[in-house]
């Protein structure tokens, strides 16, 4: 997917660039009126993150053009919160208006809503690493032919991400700061949420015939004192 990123304040700007290419976009970029719709027409966006204050043509007005052309979904950013402006924004044709300041996970979530309503968001496709399966848009988890395992939102992005990086080890800070953003994580969370999601990877691994005594089988992951967590296969597990 790919999003047009337009603001004039291009520290703000980058900060936005890095957050969604860390949620898996391609960015493009504009820090003017003029140039924004410029780089709409050249490379047709999936999404912008558009702000409101912006010389040469305003946000309203470069969202006014796009709409009369296209409806490539639009997300507002500005430091005003009055009602007028809002009401403004979406009769224009925005599909959505966040006032700074905001977190970078909120942005993402919310240009992950529009893209959905939107219907340009696809399904999250089912990821594999060996027999260990995950369905994010379910929420579950299986290992071979096993049952499937419901797991909570957090959970699912936990295993999600290590899944991503599988062979690799993520550190403590890049885990808090994937699963619960820029803020609301620590350590102390997410030693519970891989201990949970340890658990259930025992369970989904339990023989049918096994009971509550039998040893557990070997996880899949692996954490590394001092440094974070990654996700290997169970036999190389000592």
């Amino acid at each position: 997917m790919k999003v047009l990123i337009v603001d004039d304040d291009r520290v703000l700007a980058d900060v936005l660039a890095f957050t969604m290419r860390r949620a898996g976009f391609q960015v493009i970029q504009a820090f003017d009126g003029e140039a924004a719709l410029q780089r709409w027409a050249e490379d047709r966006p999936d999404l912008i993150v558009l702000d409101v204050n912006l010389p040469k043509l305003d946000g309203f007005t470069v969202c006014q053009r796009i709409r009369e052309r296209a409806d490539t979904p639009i997300l507002l950013l500005t430091v005003r919160d009055e009602e007028d402006d809002i009401v403004h924004g979406l009769e224009l044709g925005a599909d959505d208006y966040i006032t700074k300041p905001f977190s970078p996970r909120q942005l993402v979530a919310r240009g992950h809503s529009v893209l959905r309503r939107a219907g340009k968001m696809p399904a999250p496709a089912i990821r594999q690493v060996s027999d260990l399966a995950l369905d994010p848009s379910r929420r579950e988890m299986r290992i071979g032919q096993g049952e499937a395992i419901s797991l909570t939102p957090l959970e699912t992005r936990l295993l999600d991400y290590l899944m991503l990086n599988a062979g690799h080890v993520l550190t403590n800070e890049a885990i808090i700061e994937h699963v619960w953003g820029y803020e609301g994580g620590d350590r102390d969370m997410l030693r519970q949420l891989v201990h949970r999601l340890r658990s259930k990877i025992a369970e989904a691994c339990r023989p049918p015939e096994a009971d509550e005594s039998s040893p557990p089988h070997p996880g899949y992951i692996e954490t590394v004192p001092g440094l974070g967590y990654g996700l290997i296969s169970p036999h190389s597990v000592d």
